[in-house]
């Protein structure tokens, strides 16, 4: 239940994941499957949820029987390909499932920023193929008599993988960018801010289900059913507005379901729920419905979408992730909440009302269960100065593909309208499925012991 605002426990303690700070990944530490049990030491305590997640037991076993009895090539005809043809399909149809949709919906990639990039990608080429169709009346691209670039609509608070794409695009002169600013007020984005930006050159909004520092979660039904409409009323020389979600953070914590969003694409990213470092990317009826223009080419593998011999492994291990949050979403939604009001209260309790502000409470907004984005006021409390000293506490300052910041605050607070000196002191804490009230106890007096070193230093 995601919050409005005014776990299956791990079970092998002594295994072990390695996170490497791979391209596009959220976390640059080694974790633990077990959140005690860190390689800086028997007693630390992770509550970086956000960033990644460990890989659950049930999911290693996917993963590792894949490896064992489905190693053969999918698209072979003899049994160990059968058997990894076999596992692609049903982990597919199970994903599916997890975000509303069905198997042919759901396109492998190598994780989200892969996703994200094919959706930008695939939103250029449809621009280009609409406005020199038959329909368009034109073979240039020329709308109103003058040539133009496709148009795409972001928030001003994405993920670098949405941001730093269009930038991208921007740069090279291949498309028009909008990035819509949340409101210093509710931290969304709001749905006429939308709708204003519109322009018979649009081609693709993009606004993320939830942010990754706040917690915030966006309109975006709301976004859908306006777009739709516009969409209605566009002349046949105008593109189709394409719908896309980028659900990272979303999946595994609140529902998520494609057809009551309205959207046309999902991005889905593993290592946020307890899967592998795959995603995938959820398509309305791909090549039917909703377009799908590779980025890459090969042997035809996902339906030429996305070639490459698959990953079977880690497609049974995303499989089985997205088939632990069908089965478990509403425990695991209850237990963050729980957590995570609890840690709230008691860092008002220990600091008191005035030394404390939440950086994820808007009034009027939904905000994810697990995320707590909080400042302990005062001079020398900077996020990253207080985090280095805490000695039980592993979490961040914000998105850790921005950890090489410094002490600078983070634009996303600044955008949702955190002031300069607050953001700066800023601690993103995330819970997971086996975070306890006993580990918020030891947090927070970590978190006293920590305020009180740097205040008399000071």
């Amino acid at each position: 239940m995601a919050e409005k605002y005014g776990p299956p426990v791990i079970l092998d303690h002594n295994l072990w994941g390695s996170f490497t700070n791979n391209a596009g990944t959220d976390f640059d530490h080694h974790v633990a499957l077990d959140h005690h049990s860190m390689v800086d030491g028997p007693d630390r305590i992770y509550m970086d949820y956000n960033a990644t997640t460990p890989v659950d037991p049930e999911v290693v076993r996917a993963v590792t029987d894949a490896l064992t009895d489905a190693w053969g090539n999918p698209s072979s005809n003899y049994l160990p390909g059968l058997k990894a043809k076999d596992i692609i399909y049903h982990s597919r149809d199970t994903i599916a499932r997890m975000v509303g949709g069905k198997a042919a919906d759901i396109i492998f990639t190598s994780g989200g920023t892969e996703a994200n990039n094919l959706v930008l990608h695939t939103a250029v080429e449809h621009f280009r193929k609409s406005s020199t169709s038959p329909e368009a009346g034109t073979d240039s691209q020329q709308l109103n008599g003058r040539d133009t670039l496709p148009h795409i609509i972001i928030s001003n608070v994405e993920h670098d993988s949405i941001k730093v794409t269009v930038e991208h695009l921007l740069k090279e002169g291949k498309a028009d960018v909008t990035f819509v600013p949340v409101s210093k007020v509710t931290a969304q984005v709001e749905v006429e801010d939308v709708i204003v930006a519109i322009r018979p050159t649009t081609c693709l909004v993009s606004i993320m289900l939830a942010n990754n520092e706040t917690g915030i979660i966006m309109p975006i039904k709301d976004i859908c059913q306006r777009v739709k409409e516009v969409n209605k009323q566009r002349s046949s020389s105008a593109p189709r507005i394409l719908l896309h979600t980028d659900a990272a953070q979303a999946i595994g914590k609140i529902r998520v379901d494609a057809r009551e969003l309205g959207v046309d694409y999902i991005t889905i990213v593993g290592h946020k729920f307890y899967g592998p470092r795959i995603g995938a990317l959820f398509v309305n009826s791909p090549g039917i419905t909703t377009p799908v223009y590779p980025l890459l080419f090969g042997g035809g593998q996902e339906r030429n979408f996305r070639p490459g011999t698959e990953n079977t492994a880690m497609i049974a291990g995303l499989g089985k992730a997205a088939e632990l949050v069908s089965l478990n979403l509403a425990e695991y939604e209850a237990h963050f909440l729980n957590i995570r009001c609890y840690l709230e209260q008691k860092l008002i309790a220990v600091f008191g009302k005035d030394k404390i502000n939440f950086n994820s409470h808007f009034p009027g907004s939904d905000i994810l269960p697990n995320t707590c984005n909080v400042s302990i006021l005062g001079r020398g409390l900077q996020g990253r100065r207080v985090l280095s000293t805490c000695r039980r506490l592993l979490a961040s300052v914000g998105a850790a593909c921005h950890s090489d910041r410094g002490d600078q605050a983070s634009h996303i607070l600044l955008s949702s309208g955190i002031p300069y000196d607050v953001a700066t002191n800023a601690l993103r804490i995330s819970v997971g499925r086996s975070t306890s009230r006993e580990d918020v106890d030891i947090v927070v007096k970590d978190l006293r012991d920590t305020v009180e070193q740097l205040e008399s230093m000071n």
